[in-house]
């Protein structure tokens, strides 16, 4: 029988209703695991190639014909935007099924809520938090909303992996199999994967079950791909004008020239055209957008331009999406991480790329927002630099970021190769969440009691009995865990604080942001004070502070025109695999064409190749720079290269990585190059004690709640989940 003789008669007809030719391979794919297999489920595909539909038409269709007695089906999203679009998706697809679907977030609606509890069926669409204010809060009826739970299906598989969120989400879908001592079946869904096998067993962890995966050909799809590069005329370098005399002279009044060449560009090339300009930072997203909003007023044509990151509101972040959706709209709108993953946001005539994205994950993600429903990708990416010839540091010239940039798409496209997700085994930060919402959960346990409940959690099975036992003795000493008449564990008085607060369900990190309103309408948040008189931009328009409740940290403001800046205190900070630095070592050291770079892209790596090859750092470990100064150029990894320079500060040799560079060490050292060579072999040939390195007093992976945790375990955190001595000595023995 084929596959879609076996779909549910609901199904069959939605699919006659909509004029679907045939399934596609990953739907047959889908249908043949679920129908005929017990096995977990991971299906990796491009964006709009139909893996909910895959996911849900077997599924729907087993919940058809062996109706559950309780939610057969939980949908899990990092996002509420995504729930809601994918409600509006299923109650189509569901509309003659009698099977209902409801969703459960901060913002759906209480009388489906409390329905759902009484009755519980069909499909519940929720966010991690939400599933652990539940099972946190509402244990008894979690009993009953779960006790024939089905399966689990779990969307932007990648983004959760690589995120605090996901290892949450883990642990509170053990939790949930604790309580109810059922184990559904889990359905990963993923645009862009690397490591399918880290994939399957992060998707199995608690399961017990094996994991299906299977690969399905797509079929190479075309790309256009454009790379643009404008210069800051206020350089000097640009800007090269001689007198009589053979004196320099800059005009200063023309400062911006390069700026206002490239909005000017980049106004011309999104003109009627449905568009994401992709961005790195809120305040480039913002400012994007206010130029080209500005350039629009000038020429008289319609304001389409729109801002979506996560400072901006929930509603107009919401009124963006659906002007996207609709066809008639050429809408342009500035964005950062939040359009990356798979809002449904029709079709796209193509996105642009400010600059270079932060991994090649992230390049795979934001590609695959354009070209939807049968249209050719369309990416372009533009950079402005301003080049500084006047300086001492020989490697200044060299941009390092349109480097990593041509990298990236070179990894992507011509080697399909995608970053690793790096290991989480130690998130403390983490176990005393769980501890916590444990202990909220069940009320008094015995240490024993709660060590099992929470050590036996996947996500922490590297963390011993005696680490755990380090823990809890800390959190009794600072008063978030108090102990009983009964030798039991209760949480204490300042762990309520914690507990009870409504942000406790949360485990990224976030900053305590003030309220932006317009008379009544919320516009978004900010991290800080601005003044009354002052200006500042916020969702791609300008802003004048009217007046501050400090108290209740409202910012009242007015419209205003023109263009007004923003900042949030949040560091920009990437990471660079080892994979991804040899590339851009490989695009140094050879002459390969480049199609999609222009001319002018061109020229400017014809200048870097030629600065890169006469420096030697493409052919030597040790580079001199000045007397005392050298660079080091292992051509490894992030972490790879600040475990190198924690093993040199061990010997007194002083390192640090410049800014916005990443790929190698300036030293400090009054010895020689053959010196310098001899002590970076001696420490590849040595044992390395990566807990006598020199670390900071403090060093630490950032993470919500490590001020609960004992700082020796955030350093073991630190050194057991950052830092890699083993991929050191690989990576440089291999080169």
């Amino acid at each position: 029988m084929d596959v879609f003789s076996r779909l549910a008669p609901f199904i069959q007809d939605f699919i006659y209703q909509n004029k679907w030719e045939e399934l596609r391979a990953n739907q047959v794919a889908a249908c043949e695991v679920i129908f005929d297999s017990d096995e977990n489920l991971l299906l990796s595909s491009g964006t709009a190639s139909g893996k909910t539909e895959a996911a849900f038409l077997p599924v729907l269709t087993e919940l058809y014909h062996k109706p559950s007695a309780s939610v057969g089906v939980l949908y899990i999203s990092p996002l509420k935007a995504l729930i809601n679009d994918q409600f509006l998706r299923l109650e189509q697809l569901l509309q003659d099924s009698h099977i209902p679907v409801t969703k459960w977030h901060g913002d759906a609606s209480v009388t489906r809520k409390n329905k759902l509890m009484k009755h519980p069926e069909g499909i519940l669409q929720i966010t991690p938090e939400s599933l652990e204010s539940l099972l946190t809060g509402k244990r008894g009826a979690c009993l009953t909303m779960f006790s024939d739970l089905r399966f689990v299906i779990i969307d932007e598989v990648h983004y959760f992996m690589r995120d605090v969120r996901g290892l949450q989400l883990l642990c509170v879908l053990e939790r949930l199999k604790q309580l109810t001592g059922v184990n559904p079946r889990r359905i990963g869904l993923s645009a862009t994967l690397g490591d399918v096998t880290l994939a399957k067993n992060w998707l199995n962890t608690g399961t017990g079950r094996e994991c299906a995966a299977p690969i399905t050909d797509e079929g190479r799809k075309r790309i256009r791909l454009h790379v643009e590069r404008f210069v800051n005329y206020a350089d000097e370098r640009d800007l090269v004008e001689k007198d009589g005399g053979g004196t320099v002279v800059s005009d200063t009044s023309c400062g911006d020239m390069g700026d206002r060449e490239y909005y000017e560009y980049l106004f011309k090339q999104t003109l009627d055209k449905k568009t994401i300009i992709f961005t790195n930072s809120r305040e480039e997203s913002e400012l994007v957008i206010a130029n080209l909003r500005e350039i629009a007023l000038k020429n008289k044509a319609p304001d389409v331009y729109r801002v979506h990151h996560g400072n901006v509101s929930a509603l107009l972040r919401e009124n963006t999406e659906n002007e996207m959706k609709s066809d008639d709209e050429k809408i342009v709108t500035g964005a950062t991480v939040t359009l990356e993953l798979g809002i449904d946001i029709g079709s796209l005539d193509q996105a642009v790329q400010i600059g270079a994205p932060t991994s090649v994950s992230s390049f795979a993600q934001r590609l695959g927002r354009c070209g939807r429903r049968g249209q050719v990708p369309q990416l372009l990416f533009t950079f402005v630099e301003s080049l500084k010839i006047n300086t001492d540091d020989a490697l200044g010239p060299i941009n390092w970021e349109f480097i990593r940039m041509i990298a990236i798409i070179e990894l992507y496209l011509k080697e399909h190769w995608l970053e690793p997700i790096p290991p989480q085994n130690h998130a403390y930060n983490l176990l005393y969440h769980q501890t916590m919402s444990c202990l909220k959960s069940n009320g008094e346990m015995s240490p024993a009691g709660l060590a099992q409940a929470v050590l036996t959690l996947g996500c922490f099975r590297q963390i011993s009995q005696e680490d755990y036992a380090r823990l809890l003795r800390h959190l009794i000493d600072i008063d978030q865990l108090q102990r009983t008449e009964h030798g039991g564990l209760i949480i204490g008085r300042e762990g309520e604080k914690i507990v009870n607060s409504h942000k406790f369900l949360t485990v990224f990190l976030s900053t305590d942001y003030f309220l932006v309103k317009d008379e009544n309408r919320t516009i978004g948040t900010v991290d800080k004070v601005y003044p009354v008189g002052v200006r500042f931009a916020l969702a791609g328009m300008s802003w004048e502070t009217v007046d501050v409740n400090v108290k209740a940290k409202v910012i009242f403001v007015k419209k205003v025109p023109g263009i007004s800046v923003v900042d949030w205190d949040v560091d920009f900070t990437f990471e660079l695999h080892t994979v991804l630095v040899r590339k851009m070592r490989s695009i140094l050291q050879t002459d390969n064409s480049y199609p999609y770079l222009s001319d002018r892209c061109r020229e400017r790596l014809t200048e870097i190749q030629y600065i890169a090859r006469g420096s030697g750092i493409l052919e030597r470990l040790v580079t001199p720079l000045s007397d005392r100064k050298y660079a080091i150029f292992p051509w490894i990894g992030t972490r790879q290269l600040i475990t190198l320079h924690y093993a040199l500060k061990q010997r007194r040799i002083r390192s640090r990585m410049p800014l916005g560079r990443g790929v190698y060490l300036e030293i400090v050292f009054d010895g020689t190059v053959r010196e310098l060579n001899e002590i970076i072999a001696d420490i590849l040939r040595s044992p390395l004690d990566l807990y006598s390195l020199p670390l900071p007093d403090k060093v630490q992976i950032p993470g919500k709640y490590n001020e609960f945790v004992p700082l020796e375990l955030l350093r073991k955190q630190f050194i057991e989940d950052y830092l890699d001595f083993e991929g050191l000595k690989r990576d440089m023995q291999e080169d």
